[in-house]
This record gives structure tokens, C-alpha cells and sequence, in this order.
């Protein structure tokens, strides 16, 4: 029995693959005894797909199966079984650049063995791009607005893993709309730039070597950052992994963010100041694009 929703209520009819079948509108509808719904016990990975091929698939669904084992989530459907789902979403949509969202949940308790509610959902790219990584499309210096959240931050272990208990970044990512920017930097109580609401900080030194948190600050190890760390020496960029001030972000000549929608995005304005370069952050996405260009 699905219950009727509250009166002004819009579903977005998109199918989704939930739980081994396809579904649309109301009928995409999780539990209320699921543990992803009662108490945000659910991880998720978001990837990027081009003409029709996840982008660093296995990377994606290995941080997925560590987070539910680390996690002690229930066994999460297989990588062969949410490969095929994806597929099959991306058909039923008709997408070939998209963005899909992989989310699997405790599940409801009590069964034996308990098992995970999982679905698959895709979106056209559109939608999901920063004005910021359309301007560093479209102009020789166009890059993301960029502020900083004015409540400090501390993710603690769980920081670790994409979990759906977002909230404290939601509320990040909400100011930087309201500030009419494309990100909002989290910044610890002692001061250390850790990470954007929904991306990976680097840095680029007077120097050229290039900075960006370490994982023992406990942020999210990005699939799109972990990259960027081996394509580096390759570019003969040096890198290192290291607590960044903030002063040292604020004041810093050059900054780009990675994640796996936007890719490569240097900033272009941070906290209301002009930031001079782009150089080494648009070396980086071009050797980005290049592995991810099919063929």
C-alpha cells in the first residue's frame, strides 16, 4: 500500500532501480523500518558516466564494499549486480552522459540474515554541473566561486565514508547557494581547510608544489583526488599531503577542488578575492579529460 503524499508534493519521474526492479514516482519508496531512512544508516557512491561507461567504476564500487564492511553494513548487492543495474537505468532513461547515484542501506532489522535495501538512480549531466565547471568550459579564466562556511567543522571517523548522514554539508553546500557560490569550504576548529562540502581541496604553492589535506584529517577519500595525486608526478608537478591553513588557502596564489561530477575545477574567486592563476589546476584537468575521453 503506498500512502498518499502531502498536498504540493512533486516526485521527480525518473525510473530507478530499487531492490532488483525498475520503478517510477511513488512507487521508487523506501521503508520507513529501513535503517537508511529511520537513521541515515545508508553509503552511497556518485559516479560519472561517459557515452554510456561509468568512470572509474571498480574504484567506486571498492570504496562502497570497504565503507559496508568497515561499517558492518549487511552483505550490499554484488558489483556484477549493480553493473547491471546501472545499465539498465541509464536504458530506461535514455542517458549516455549522466550522473548515477549508487545507495545501499542497513536494511530493516530483525530478519536473519538481515539484508540491505539498495537502489540505483541516474540524471542527465545538466543538471549537476557548477556554473563554475561551465565557466572553466567556456572562458580562458572562468573557474568556481568559492566561500567558507561559517560554522566549524569536525567529521570525526565517519568522515571517512560517503554515509547519507550529510547533514552538516548540506548545510554548507545551502550557504554556498545562498552566497551565490558553486562550494563552501569546511574548516576545522583548529583552523585547517579540510575539504568542500561535496569536493577535494588542493592547493598550489609559490613554489608549484601542489597541497591538499591528508586522509588522517579524516576526509573523504575522493575517488576524483586520489587520481589527481597519480597523475601529478606524471604532469612533473610535485605534490604533497599536508594540513592546509587557512590563511595559507585564503591568501594562496592558485586553488582548484576535484570531485567525480566536476572533475578538475580551479577557483576562480574565494571568499569574495580574485584568485590570480590557473595554471596548474588546468593542466591537471586536461590530463584528467584524457582519461576519461572514451577510446
Amino acid at each position: 500500500m503506498t500512502l498518499p503524499l502531502p498536498p504540493g508534493t512533486r516526485l521527480p519521474d525518473r525510473t530507478v532501480w530499487l531492490n532488483g526492479q525498475l520503478v517510477r514516482g511513488e512507487s521508487a519508496a523506501l521503508s520507513l523500518w529501513d535503517r537508511g531512512a529511520r537513521a541515515g544508516g545508508a553509503i552511497f557512491e556518485t559516479l560519472r558516466v561517459y557515452a554510456g561507461q561509468p568512470f572509474a567504476w571498480e574504484r567506486h564500487l571498492e570504496r562502497l564494499v570497504l565503507s559496508a564492511a568497515e561499517l558492518g553494513f549487511p552483505v550490499p548487492p554484488s558489483p556484477a549486480q549493480l553493473r547491471a543495474a546501472v545499465d539498465e537505468v541509464l536504458a530506461a532513461e535514455n542517458l549516455s552522459d549522466a550522473v548515477v547515484r549508487i545507495t545501499v542501506t542497513r536494511g530493516v532489522p530483525g530478519g536473519r540474515p538481515v539484508r540491505t535495501g539498495a537502489w540505483v538512480d541516474a540524471e542527465s549531466l545538466g543538471g549537476r554541473l557548477w556554473p563554475g565547471a561551465r565557466r572553466r568550459d567556456a572562458q580562458p579564466d572562468g573557474g568556481a566561486r568559492v566561500m567558507r562556511s561559517r560554522h566549524l567543522f569536525s567529521p570525526g571517523w565517519l568522515g571517512r565514508h560517503k554515509t547519507t548522514s550529510r547533514l552538516a554539508w548540506e548545510l554548507a553546500r545551502e550557504e554556498a547557494h545562498a552566497a551565490r557560490a558553486d562550494e563552501a569550504l569546511l574548516v576545522s576548529p583548529a583552523g585547517h581547510v579540510l575539504e568542500g562540502a561535496a569536493s577535494n581541496v588542493f592547493v598550489v604553492r609559490p613554489d608549484g608544489v601542489v597541497l591538499t589535506p591528508p586522509l588522517d584529517s579524516d576526509v573523504l577519500p575522493g575517488i576524483t583526488r586520489a587520481l589527481v595525486l597519480s597523475l601529478c608526478p606524471s604532469l612533473g608537478i610535485e605534490v604533497r599531503e599536508l594540513c592546509l591553513p587557512l590563511d595559507a588557502v585564503e591568501l594562496a596564489d592558485e586553488v582548484f577542488l576535484t570531485n567525480s561530477v566536476q572533475e578538475v575545477v580551479p577557483v576562480a574567486e574565494l571568499c569574495g578575492r580574485p584568485v590570480p592563476s590557473q595554471q596548474v589546476g588546468r593542466r591537471v584537468h586536461e590530463a584528467y579529460r584524457a582519461l576519461v575521453t572514451p577510446g
